[in-house]
């Protein structure tokens, strides 16, 4: 036998081959979403008022800033999942979430204001936003870590960390349907704080689970 036929043979004989850290990391975040979702709709469920608050362009602000959390913590954090993968050039796309909520404070500042300030920075959900952006994302952290630990990050604490921005921010769009406090001065306050109480979680976690 030559040695491309034996390649060839070896290559055929190992039918088993370990899955993509990003198959595995979809795979885990569609397992722990319903639970995040039956957080939500046992104890939250959709504001009464949702097809009107459609109208308000703050509304709609939310899940733009909550998804432009999510989406590019998954991006980032799968390139952090390579043992050689650096976070310089990458790191950008995290401020995504905070160019929005700056544009839209500066539009909101604009306006006529329909509320004194204090009023739309403290809210009328702060507590339960505190209480519930934290609890749904647990389920989510715990399937980003699992997906995570497919891969070989050099920096496990900081892919912990990254882990956490992908569950708070799809928890914060599930939320974001429930918050009666659209100004974005409450979400930059109360989301922030919200998923820092997780971040601190998941570095404390990611350095443990993610270690390799």
């Amino acid at each position: 036998m030559d040695t491309d036929q034996l390649i060839r043979s070896l290559a055929a004989d190992n039918a088993h081959r370990t899955p993509r850290v990003g198959a595995v990391l979809t795979m885990a975040l569609l397992v722990a979403a319903p639970l995040s979702i039956l957080i939500f709709a046992t104890f939250l469920g959709v504001r009464p008022d949702v097809m009107s608050a459609m109208h308000n362009p703050f509304f709609d602000m939310k899940f733009a800033v909550t998804l432009s959390l999510a989406i590019p913590a998954i991006i980032v954090s799968l390139h952090l999942s390579r043992p050689e993968a650096l976070l310089r050039g990458w790191g950008w796309l995290l401020l995504l979430p905070v160019g929005l909520l700056a544009v839209a404070i500066g539009g909101e500042t604009m306006m006529a204001p329909a509320m004194p300030m204090s009023m739309r920075l403290m809210g009328k959900n702060s507590r339960v936003c505190l209480l519930a952006i934290p609890a749904m994302s647990l389920p989510l952290l715990a399937g980003a870590l699992f997906g995570l630990r497919h891969g070989a990050p050099s920096h496990p604490a900081l892919a912990g960390a990254l882990a956490v921005l992908v569950s708070a921010g799809l928890a914060a769009t599930l939320y974001a349907s429930r918050c009666t406090d659209d100004s974005p001065l409450f979400v930059a306050t109360w989301y922030t704080i919200a998923t820092a109480l997780v971040a601190a979680i998941g570095a404390l976690l990611g350095a443990r689970v993610l270690r390799y």
